[in-house]
């Protein structure tokens, strides 16, 4: 189940993409059933803007689209939610899934802060020149998370060789 509050001790922040390679949610959901914490599950929207935050719901944002429909937004929403629940089924984890505006960096931190996270996990940026693109115009999450944290952010690599030169 998704409980909004957790009970007990603060959770880990987890990146979460679709399409994500699954790498991020085993070491997360491994890390927080060795460690008894729950996860706070975050995918920042960013074709919107934060507008107020508001800790105890999602952030209040405003499409940088208008003429775009939430349908989207909820489609990833429910999307995500499947996949969070599948990879924490039957394992002892709390969990629950925020969907936050703006800049995934400084979402990410923003809302470990709120919560007082004990450490942010991310995935390691997607291969592929659409993506290596984006990083270099936009930066890397997980490089500006590791420079202005000071909290620790595990990265987890995509279990795939480095060297590898084909396809993906």
């Amino acid at each position: 189940m998704s409980p909004e509050r957790f009970s007990g001790p603060p959770p880990l922040v987890v990146g979460v993409l679709p399409g994500q390679h699954a790498e991020v949610l085993r070491a997360a959901t491994g890390l927080g059933e060795r460690m008894g914490l729950p996860l706070l599950c975050a995918y920042v929207d960013e074709a919107s803007y934060l507008v107020e935050w508001d800790p105890a719901r999602s952030a209040h944002r405003l499409s940088l689209h208008p003429d775009k429909d939430d349908a989207d937004v909820r489609a990833v929403s429910e999307e995500l939610r499947g996949v969070v629940g599948a990879a924490c089924a039957g394992k002892p984890v709390e969990w629950t899934l925020r969907i936050l505006a703006g800049d995934p960096a400084r979402a990410l931190g923003h809302v470990a802060a709120e919560v007082s996270a004990p450490m942010i996990i991310v995935g390691t940026p997607e291969r592929g020149i659409g993506h290596r693109i984006s990083a270099a115009l936009n930066g890397s999450v997980a490089a500006w998370l590791t420079r202005h944290q000071d909290r620790p952010v595990l990265v987890v690599p995509a279990r795939m060789s480095a060297h590898r030169d084909g396809p993906e």
